[in-house]
């Protein structure tokens, strides 16, 4: 299935989880979580692979502090509310990839991170959305993050802390969870700010997403806002 047919008005609110990932936890230096941390971005977040261009804003782009993050999106299929974990899967139409791009100097000088993850491009989604019935685990698969070719995040999805089940299951919690709903699921090791030189996101850098098997590299360019 093709990403362009998911539209803003489509997909409402997107929902991101924080903090879903063993391995970046450490290297964040912050305690595991109990429940999962549930953060929004606005729908005109929302970027396709195609064209595949985000704009870095100014004041982002001053700072020197765009960063990456690789992750797992799952896409609602039917309308869910009050699912247990056993049941939550029915109610995925697939998977996909996505970048949660996010402004680090906003995102660390605020306790929500809405604002910080919340720009217009900041959430591109792609190439594909890929069947449940082809990924009937999704813990099976591996995801990568290249910045212009160069390997900075390699993991597996069985590091998540909070499964896709249990994600599904949680936000679903006195929630109805419309079709079409997104939800990204956190990212692995790696991320920009986390190196030293920072490897945050700058004018022409490109940035791949890879989720194999089955659903392929989301590839994005990046550029200042002129």
């Amino acid at each position: 299935m093709s990403i362009p047919s998911f539209s803003q008005s489509e997909v409402g609110t997107i929902r991101c989880i924080g903090l879903n990932y063993v391995q970046h936890a450490k290297e964040a230096k912050m305690a595991l979580p109990t429940i999962p941390t549930l953060f929004m971005k606005p729908s005109t977040s929302l970027a396709s692979p195609y064209p595949s261009s985000t704009i870095i804003p100014r004041s982002t782009l001053a700072e020197d502090c765009c960063d990456y993050e690789s992750e797992l999106v799952i896409i609602i299929g039917k309308r869910c509310k009050d699912v247990s974990e056993s049941e939550a899967l029915d109610y995925v139409l697939g998977y996909t990839a996505s970048n949660d791009v996010s402004s680090r100097n906003a995102q660390f000088a605020q306790s929500q991170w809405s604002y910080s993850k919340g720009f217009d491009g900041a959430c591109p989604i792609g190439p594909v959305v890929v069947s449940k019935e082809l990924i009937p685990d999704p813990a099976k698969l591996h995801m990568r993050g290249l910045k212009n070719g160069k390997v900075m995040q390699d993991c597996g999805i069985d590091d998540l802390i909070f499964s896709v089940p249990k994600i599904i299951s949680f936000l679903s919690k006195g929630t109805t969870l419309q079709p079409g709903t997104i939800i990204l699921t956190g990212t692995p090791a790696g991320v920009g700010f986390s190196f030293d030189p920072k490897e945050y996101l700058r004018d022409g850098d490109e940035f791949a997403v890879e989720i194999l098997p089955y659903i392929g590299t989301m590839t994005t360019k990046f550029e200042a806002e002129k």
